[in-house]
């Protein structure tokens, strides 16, 4: 059965929302995107692709035409995946920036531009799942592209700190177009600022027109590559031609009898069930702000970290699959590792066999748990001119180790952030949950879980609570709400803790919970503009 509502906590800071409905999203035009959808008579696969669409255009300090995206989809009571992100392009590989006498992937370079997935995640899902034609999904974002809209008060935050970023990275002709497109006059946008772009919403008009094949394979990929190739770039006209987002099984392990769902690499939901398969090993305190609490789920999750860096990548080129990561074996023995000190981990040898986030569900019980993202805010601070389409910048998690699997290669996809999150009990869906916001989602992911499960959480508690952020060996995060004594515990205990007020920088999420009678409860991020529109 689903989770029982009269076991949450109601002495909520903030009332979780209840409606048969529902769309959540870290944008309040975005979420109005995909109700004005759902009351169109779309379900929620289409209000999915609205507010997405939407999200690039209102949220372009996170996500972009040019973005990848992921999804896990429940329609009639069964769980679809979808990875929708790109490849490097053919004639890129670890020994051309070896050459050039790289040691990484330049961030903000044409190195870093694979082949863009969101579109193709918009049409897929549409194509399969979806009751409206497509046109009608786009035409919310082409409206805020047109006639633009006044930025919210964390987006232009964003837009502020990317557009002092990209004015000492992003210099030369090559990045006239972004200053073009996202600083107006030679100006940034601040919050109230009325924002547009007629080149942007042109070209959401021929995405909606062709369901998306013009990116692809069409002008705005000859844009691209005429882009890339007049730059030094990489980008061809067949990277882009062939390629296809791909169906995937979601992979799950059961915690304290609930099924927790992810997708499987490229993606690192897998460090996710990785740390949830540890930390289900202890029996923690009954009150989840404890010193003890935070140490067990931050070497869980470490440990997690030490094994997805050495083994997740595109999966043709993983030789440990997720199920040698996921035994309950391999579990047993890392969890060993667990002491009452924070410690360094390396990887173990198991047995051989800038996002967005957005949540919606229709009162036909279909689901939808979606991410999409352009990586390190607007991406790599390359905007295809006359297209208002920014790339995204994923190849920069690529490494250049030889013999590594996530080593830089020729149509192949690097380990990838953004996951998004789904739950059930006994076959039966709960419903979509993520949190946004690069190495630190599998960390939220796994604070999520566990506020809901050991502790009985509604989702707007859950998305309330204070969080831990581990950012390498034993440096830990904490937001400054955290009880000073959980602070000083963890630091005799070895972790090295500094506290923060920028609360952002521990991801944006959204919840929606579905109950046994139909109606579901849902949380949005206090860190952002989250909001959810419902009826």
């Amino acid at each position: 059965m689903n989770f029982d509502p009269c076991a949450y906590n109601y002495a909520s800071r903030r009332n979780a929302v209840y409606a048969r409905n529902i769309v959540a999203t870290s944008n309040p035009l975005a979420a109005q995107a995909g109700l004005e959808i759902m009351r169109r008579g779309g379900n929620a696969v289409d209000a999915a692709v609205a507010a997405a669409a939407a999200l690039t255009v209102v949220e372009p300090t996170a996500n972009g035409i040019g973005g990848d995206a992921f999804a896990i989809i429940c329609s009639n009571g069964e769980l679809y995946g979808l990875n929708a992100s790109g490849w490097a392009p053919a004639a890129l590989n670890a020994q051309v920036l070896r050459d050039k006498g790289l040691t990484e992937v330049p961030a903000y370079s044409w190195e870093a531009v694979t082949v863009p997935g969101a579109p193709s995640a918009w049409s897929a899902l549409s194509s399969r799942f979806g009751a409206l034609p497509f046109d009608v999904l786009l035409q919310p974002a082409v409206d805020y592209a047109r006639y633009g809209y006044p930025l919210p008060v964390g987006v232009g935050v964003n837009w502020l700190r990317a557009y002092s970023i990209y004015k000492k990275v992003a210099v030369g002709d090559m990045y006239a177009a972004w200053f073009d497109t996202f600083a107006p006059e030679g100006k940034c946008p601040g919050p109230g600022y009325v924002w547009h772009n007629e080149d942007m919403a042109a070209t959401l008009e021929k995405l909606a027109s062709t369901v998306c094949e013009d990116f692809y394979r069409g002008a705005i990929a000859r844009d691209i590559t005429a882009f890339a190739r007049k730059y030094g770039g990489y980008m061809s006209e067949d990277d882009l031609a062939e390629y296809y987002p791909e169906w995937v099984n979601p992979i799950s392990i059961n915690y304290r009898g609930y099924d927790v769902f992810e997708l499987p690499p490229n993606g690192q939901g897998l460090a996710a069930l990785m740390a949830l398969n540890l930390l289900k090993g202890f029996e923690l305190d009954p009150v989840r702000e404890t010193e003890r609490n935070y140490h067990l789920q931050i070497e869980s999750m470490k440990l997690a970290f030490a094994d997805a860096e050495a083994f997740i990548a595109d999966p043709q080129y993983m030789e440990t699959c997720a199920d040698e990561l996921l035994s309950e074996t391999y579990a047993r023995e890392r969890r060993a590792l667990i002491g009452e000190s924070s410690a360094v981990y390396k990887h173990g040898t198991p047995p051989r066999g800038g996002t967005v986030y957005l949540a919606t569900a229709d009162a036909s019980g279909n689901m939808v748990s979606y991410i999409q993202s352009n990586y390190m805010g607007f991406g790599a601070g390359l905007v295809v001119p006359g297209r208002g389409i920014s790339l995204h910048n994923r190849g920069n998690n690529f490494n250049l180790t030889g013999g590594h699997p996530n080593c830089l290669g020729p149509r192949k996809k690097p380990y990838h952030t953004i996951i998004p999150g789904f739950l059930s009990k006994s076959g039966i869906p709960i419903g979509p949950f993520g949190v946004m916001g690069g190495f630190m989602q599998p960390q939220a992911h796994l604070q999520v879980i566990s506020s809901a499960i050991d502790f009985k959480l509604n989702p707007q508690d859950i998305l309330d609570a204070p969080r831990w952020q581990w950012t390498r060996d034993k440096d830990v995060l904490l937001e400054d709400t955290v009880n000073l004594a959980i602070t000083d515990g963890l630091a005799r205990r070895g972790h090295c803790v500094d506290t923060i007020s920028n609360y952002q920088t521990m991801g944006r999420g959204q919840i929606i919970w579905r109950m046994p009678n139909g109606v579901y409860c849902a949380g949005t991020e206090p860190r952002s503009d989250g909001t959810i529109a419902c009826y």
